[in-house]
């Protein structure tokens, strides 16, 4: 019996050491995943990369969900904490390819890849011939709006077709409290803007070293410019909201804000970020200047690998899965993303869907039942292909709002003072009681042109001293 107890005790034990093994084995076996992070902001990149660790059980993903270049640029200067794989928009994607920031891809990708995607995206990740990101969306401009707010103005947006008819749908919804738009200084959405107007305000050579800065004499520049003005001084646009704020959001959610223009990527954007008006918002074709058919893009961008990785081959992988990959796309596309890739833009699948799957993965008529990936496709066809973004373009960005930002300022300190004078003259009083103060009267107007003008001297002077060649 004695021997039978050791021998029990044994084989227990035999088992238990067994078990640790298998735990260990199984701990090394996660252990030996090649980890690789990733920074984007689509809010479908969740369900990607199930699809994506499912499909490669020998890499695991870390996202980030970060949009914001200035923990980017820390974390290259610092040297340290950089991720594997960044989502980079194309308008920032040469400033890095410029500055050796990206992994060159050109000999990883095959010989079909040139025509798996639309020739503004595939252009929009080369620099002098050289591949360094795959497009991961495209941003063809539309005309986003909250139909119920609209039918309450007595406005049908599907019948604006020019600034003109803007404007004056502006004034109608302005009259029942509501602002068409908010814009508080949107360097991307002026550019875009420009953009549609035919402007060409900057000019790079192939290589990125040469420079043409031009906003001033540029009629596309000029004819937008002298159109905003007019809507910001006649009070039709909100301009103290900042686009992405919470304030913003609410504005957006409750329909104080009634319309974005905006790149084809807003539809996830908008459920993820304002689901409470799911069933109230359409989309239109973007009116121009004189109704004629053009476009521009706003945003879109690519799945870039860092130069620093040490795991090139695995944050490849991750990329092309996203980008390339039926997989990967059509769960983007799941999500509301609109594809930079041209099987997907054809298909009948795409183009005649009417809803969004959310985070839960439930299918969302957002849009009321329209089939709006057609309106966005036919609004992808007429993009022009002749505007240019700086090698330095996340900086000009950041320079518009110390610049043509303060026309912005201005605006609201003029909107608020002008508010408290009529509140003044109606009698109104504070929480206390008492009277209300006048606030100080906003000096010396600053206007988006006089903006425009900073801007530009910025610009010029920032790219000397970065070593460009400036024209």
């Amino acid at each position: 019996m004695h021997r039978f107890r050791q021998l029990i005790r044994r084989a227990l034990a035999f088992a238990a050491a067994l078990a640790v093994s298998a735990g260990l084995a199984a701990c090394g076996q996660a252990d030996t995943r090649t980890h690789i992070s990733v920074w984007g902001w689509e809010p479908s990149l969740g369900e990607v990369i199930r699809r994506f660790e499912a499909a490669n059980p020998d890499i695991a993903v870390d996202v980030k969900n970060d949009s914001d270049y200035y923990n980017l640029n820390v974390a290259i200067q610092d040297g340290y904490g950089m991720p594997d794989v960044a989502q980079i928009e194309y308008h920032a994607l040469r400033q890095y390819a410029v500055s050796s920031q990206l992994l060159d891809l050109t000999d990883r990708i095959g010989s079909d890849y040139a025509d798996f995607y639309s020739p503004g995206t595939w252009s929009s990740v080369q620099l002098a011939g050289r591949i360094y990101g795959l497009p991961m969306d495209s941003g063809p401009m539309a005309f986003f709006y909250n139909k119920d707010v609209f039918d309450q103005a007595g406005v049908d947006a599907t019948q604006i077709k020019t600034w003109d008819d803007y404007y004056e749908a502006a004034k109608k919804l302005k009259s029942i409290g509501v602002y068409i738009a908010a814009d508080a200084g949107d360097a991307s959405f002026y550019d875009a803007m420009i953009w549609l107007a035919g402007g060409q305000p900057f000019r790079t050579s192939q290589d990125g070293k040469t420079v043409t800065v031009n906003l001033e004499e540029d009629k596309g520049t000029e004819r937008f410019t002298a159109f905003w003005q007019k809507m910001i001084d006649e009070d039709l646009v909100d301009t103290e909201l900042i686009t992405w704020s919470d304030e913003w959001k609410k504005a957006i959610g409750t329909g104080t804000v009634a319309s974005v223009f905006s790149g084809a990527w807003m539809p996830s954007l908008l459920l993820a970020d304002v689901p409470g008006t799911a069933g109230l918002w359409r989309v239109a074709a973007m009116p121009t200047i004189d109704g004629a058919v053009t476009n521009a893009e706003n945003g879109g961008s690519a799945m870039c690998v860092l130069q620093s990785t040490r795991k090139p081959d695995a944050a490849y992988r991750f990329v092309d899965f996203v980008t390339h990959d039926a997989r990967g796309i059509g769960a983007r596309v799941d999500g509301g993303a609109f594809p930079a890739d041209l099987n997907t833009l054809s298909d009948a699948g795409f183009l005649t869907k009417t809803t969004i799957k959310d985070a839960r993965g439930i299918d969302i008529a957002y849009f009321g039942g329209q089939e709006f990936n057609r309106v966005l496709a036919r609004a992808a066809e007429s993009v022009s292909v002749n505007y240019q973004y700086l090698p330095f373009e996340v900086y000009a960005r950041t320079d518009f709002r110390t610049t043509v930002g303060n026309a912005y300022q201005w605006a609201s300190s003029w909107r608020a003072y002008t508010s408290r004078q009529r509140a003044i003259e109606a009698g109104q009083t504070d929480d206390d009681g008492k009277p209300l103060q006048p606030l100080d009267k906003p000096q010396d107007k600053v206007t988006l042109k006089q903006g425009i003008a900073t801007w530009q001297k910025d610009l010029k002077e920032y790219g000397v001293n970065q070593g460009f060649t400036i024209q």
